[in-house]
């Protein structure tokens, strides 16, 4: 077990390495900087709250359900950053590159990661040409916060984990009861 363990931590920092950013690239770094945000609160709640209340049918509906997903996703990330407690890989790994504005509450899983996909999920669900657009943009507020320093890959990858499934079930959820 405990060699399982080592070889997955081994590979997470490995995998950390690869995508994580260089200091160099000051311009690729800001875009990463901006691109994160898109999975943080502002824009996560101020995006479902303006669906909630300023579209109608299908899109209202399925917003009520993104606002679902984004409160459950929420409260399981809470619990799990603070039942887990994994640093964050700037304060383990000496060699990573890290955002001006570090974080210092544990990193596993991403939040940021866990809200995008929360919030999008359900869209794609409902209009599957959105795919094209939402799954690759989720991909990149997960990225973005490996490349700032913020997160392991495994962090995110877990994030992206359950936004997907909250996502999935709070669109069934609303959809079974006729709201979706």
């Amino acid at each position: 077990m405990e060699r399982s363990r080592s070889w997955m931590v081994q590979t997470d920092c490995t995998l950390f390495q690869l995508l994580n950013g260089k200091q160099e690239a000051i311009t690729f770094n800001r875009w990463m900087s901006m691109i994160t945000h898109l999975g943080g609160a502002i824009s996560t709640i101020s995006t479902v709250v303006i669906l909630s209340l300023f579209s109608a049918g299908l899109i209202q509906q399925t917003a009520y359900a993104a606002v679902a997903s984004l409160i459950i996703s929420h409260c399981i990330v809470f619990f799990l950053k603070h039942i887990v407690r994994r640093n964050r890989p700037y304060l383990v790994l000496p060699s990573a590159f890290v955002a001006k504005k570090p974080l210092k509450d544990p990193s596993f899983p991403s939040g940021h990661t866990t809200a995008i996909f929360s919030v999008t999920t359900p869209f794609m669900i409902l209009s599957p040409l959105l795919i094209m657009i939402l799954l690759p943009l989720s991909f990149l507020v997960g990225w973005s916060r490996i490349r700032l320093g913020l997160h392991y890959p495994s962090d995110v990858l877990i994030g992206a984990i359950i936004g997907f499934i909250c996502g999935l079930f709070s669109y069934l959820f609303f959809s079974s009861t006729g709201a979706v």
